[in-house]
């Protein structure tokens, strides 16, 4: 069978360089003994390196010809490959509700909405490793004070601890991408209560980040509504004339239950 063609409605940049490949495979023994779920696998220039792994591996791949070409180079693995959509999967069922690693050479176009998805089973992924966009590997790694620090980094820093592994340059890749890339790892941290409820966290997160450039007191006011205004006292605190970027993780959760206080009330 003939190589896989990269489609570009996919968002398929098929890593060539073996080398960064191994190197790659490799992060998820940070995380030994458990099985692994490579998402995006293509025509397996990964899979090769965690298949080598004495751990139980399976692949999930939306693109039907990798599907094929994986099936005729891999046959060991062939009751271990997933046609399927990672982003519609019920995660419980794929090692019969056992943790996993999760990793893979992740499209870049859908890259942000696979870690929202780990995140809604973080129960169930303590490891998740792989390449990403460089821009975005950055955002998630920044800390506050940092133009990157945005959604993904708190959202994710509040459940993981994330390691910045190493730069990958364009040309490892057919067709070379337009940008760098990043290989992170994330790691469940010991985090097990937020101390607030989750749901508001992420809410009030992703508004006041929607109007970065903006003081709290400013991108706060869409929490209320007219009938349900926040007291004068609530947007004249301290903490109102800061920005999202300036605010760690534990003043997010601390905002969350003073925006919750005020809900309630």
């Amino acid at each position: 069978m003939r190589e896989v063609r990269p489609k570009k409605n996919l968002g398929q940049h098929f890593l060539i360089d073996l080398d960064v490949a191994r190197r790659i495979a490799d992060t998820v023994d940070a995380c030994p003994d458990l099985p692994v779920l490579e998402v995006g696998p293509g025509m397996g220039v990964l899979t090769q390196y965690l298949d080598t792994k004495p751990r139980p591996l399976k692949v999930v791949e939306i693109d039907r010809e990798s599907v094929a070409y994986l099936h005729q180079h891999f046959p060991r693995l062939s009751d271990n490959i997933i046609s399927y959509d990672f982003l519609r999967m019920d995660l419980r069922r794929v090692f019969d509700g056992s943790p996993f690693v999760l990793t893979g050479n992740y499209p870049y176009d859908i890259s942000s909405q696979i870690f929202f998805k780990m995140l809604d089973n973080k129960d169930l992924i303590p490891c998740c490793t792989g390449m990403i966009q460089r821009e975005v590997a950055l955002r998630i790694a920044s800390e506050p004070g940092n133009k990157q620090y945005g959604i993904l980094s708190v959202l994710i820093q509040a459940w993981y601890r994330v390691e910045y592994l190493f730069t990958v340059d364009e040309d490892v890749f057919n067709p070379p991408p337009k940008v760098k890339s990043a290989v992170i790892r994330m790691t469940r941290n010991e985090v097990t209560d937020l101390g607030c409820d989750e749901r508001l966290f992420r809410r009030v997160v992703k508004t006041v980040f929607n109007q970065r450039r903006k003081m709290l007191r400013v991108s706060l006011r869409q929490l209320f509504t007219a009938d349900a205004p926040a007291s004068p006292a609530f947007f004249e605190d301290e903490m109102m004339t800061r920005r999202p970027e300036q605010l760690s993780i534990p003043e997010f959760i601390e905002l969350t239950n003073r925006v919750a206080r005020e809900l309630q009330a």
